[in-house]
């Protein structure tokens, strides 16, 4: 495997620089059922916070991501390409070779202590799951959270994992001191589809209790409908089920987003759908005829479609990507002052 290729363009110091040795890896295996099928690379990075590159649509400049690959097996998920950087197969090696930077909680604490760090809004979970399955083992993000809340360092959290409950004092106390956004990913409630495209994940009733759960002590929690997918989510009358049960769980905000296939992901998710949905496949290849992206006129349309069922429920869309901060609280001796909503970014 490429270790040594792996830098990181976000050092501030030396871009060429790698983020850690072939001598510091450590591969695992654990034999119980949760794991099964999966290795663990656990390595010693040398840096944490990554600089998101200029291009990027992301509505954030940093992130924390203390894994690579993911357990979800998401067929869609765009980070796919991430692991060819490092030798590593896109499909099922993306889905069972993760790796573990087992220092992330310590060297971020370190980096959020140099004079050089500003403290910026650090997102986290868009590259891959940050509470994914290998999170109940190695515990990385609890260290993670309380070095956030240590230096009141905002931040924000995607994640489609129920384990982010586990961590539920850790987000209130940084709640106190501190802006936090957290968005959690549904973007279908269909079961039989949920079973094939995301088969690593929670389903989405569970998360959608983790949205409910939040909310209920105190921490807003918006929804990120992603991906919505074309001929299979996308139905009027799913898109409505979708809208109202993310309703119903108390969501602050819900944000569309049409399925993308960047290269590494696309060839993944076209041969899944060649076997799942053989029919399908012309119609995609002329979707997706012009890159990536869907045409704007379909993104146009299921985002006006979401917008409008989502005012129709009571919930308010936000822009794409941005989850909701939670409101500052009362000061004790005030009756008059209403709570502020803080913007995310």
């Amino acid at each position: 495997m490429r270790w040594e290729n792996l830098t990181l363009e976000s050092d501030h110091s030396r871009a060429d620089s790698a983020l850690f040795g072939a001598d510091a890896v450590v591969t695992r295996t654990f034999d119980t059922p949760e794991f099964a099928g999966i290795t663990f690379h656990e390595i010693r990075s040398r840096s944490i916070i990554n600089r998101v590159p200029g291009a990027s649509r992301m509505p954030f400049e940093w992130t924390v991501n203390p894994y690579r690959g993911c357990s979800h097996a998401c067929v869609y998920c765009f980070a796919r390409k991430t692991h060819s950087y490092l030798d590593l197969d896109t499909g099922l090696g993306f889905d069972s070779q993760i790796v573990v930077k087992v220092n992330a909680p310590e060297l971020l604490r370190r980096q959020l202590s140099s004079r050089r760090w500003q403290g910026d809004h650090i997102a986290m979970g868009t590259n891959v799951d940050c509470y994914q399955r290998a999170e109940g083992r190695y515990r990385l993000m609890p260290g993670i959270l309380a070095a956030l809340r240590d230096h009141a360092n905002p931040y924000s959290i995607l994640t489609k994992g129920t384990l982010i409950l586990r961590d539920l004092e850790l987000l209130k106390q940084s709640a106190e001191v501190t802006d936090v956004g957290i968005s959690v990913s549904v973007g279908f409630t269909d079961t039989e589809l949920w079973r094939t495209v995301e088969p690593g994940t929670p389903a989405p009733e569970r998360r959608l209790d983790v949205v409910r759960t939040l909310s209920e002590h105190g921490l807003g929690c918006g929804v990120l409908m992603a991906p919505v997918i074309p001929f299979l989510s996308d139905h009027p009358a799913q898109l409505r089920a979708t809208v109202r049960a993310i309703a119903a769980s108390g969501a602050t905000s819900v944000t569309p987003l049409v399925l993308h296939l960047r290269p590494g992901a696309r060839e993944w998710f076209m041969a899944w759908l060649g076997r799942q949905h053989p029919y399908l496949v012309r119609r995609y290849e002329r979707l997706y005829a012009d890159g990536a992206y869907a045409p704007k006129w379909y993104q146009r349309r299921i985002t006006r479609q979401v917008h409008d069922l989502a005012q129709e429920y009571g919930i308010g869309p936000t822009r794409a990507g941005m989850p909701r901060r939670i409101a500052e609280p009362e000061p004790a001796e005030s009756t008059a002052t209403e709570p502020t909503q803080l913007s995310l970014i």
